[in-house]
């Protein structure tokens, strides 16, 4: 596994993402609060560019006729069929086998690597 230092720590905004390239693979990288996460930036259900769709919430368990919203800023809707993933493990919000692959993240010094 090599470390593979990609952009600065504030070129990202707060619910935003930037994506690089790493070995040939598209990369989108998150930061959530002070964290940063890194998803393939590819839609497992028909190849989409996963990471140019909108950072959002989603509808949580709630009683009925109220809806209450949360996660705001950890999930990523597909720009093509809005199918949602979650930003810190790559895991879709509909179903648990599907999933888009996660990369490690690590900041040294400002500087965000990418663990491949």
């Amino acid at each position: 596994m090599a470390i593979h230092y990609v952009a600065q720590a504030d070129e990202i905004e707060e619910g935003k993402s930037k994506i690089v390239d790493v070995e040939g693979r598209s990369i989108g990288i998150y930061r959530i609060g002070e964290a940063y996460y890194a998803l393939h930036n590819r839609c497992p259900h028909e190849g989409a560019p996963l990471c140019k769709g909108p950072v959002c919430g989603t509808t949580l368990p709630s009683n009925v006729y109220e809806y209450e919203f949360g996660r705001k800023g950890e999930l990523v809707r597909c720009p093509w069929h809005g199918w949602e993933f979650d930003i810190k493990t790559g895991k879709s919000v509909f179903d648990e086998k599907v999933r888009t692959r996660s990369y490690k993240v690590q900041v040294d010094e400002g500087k965000i690597g990418i663990i491949i």
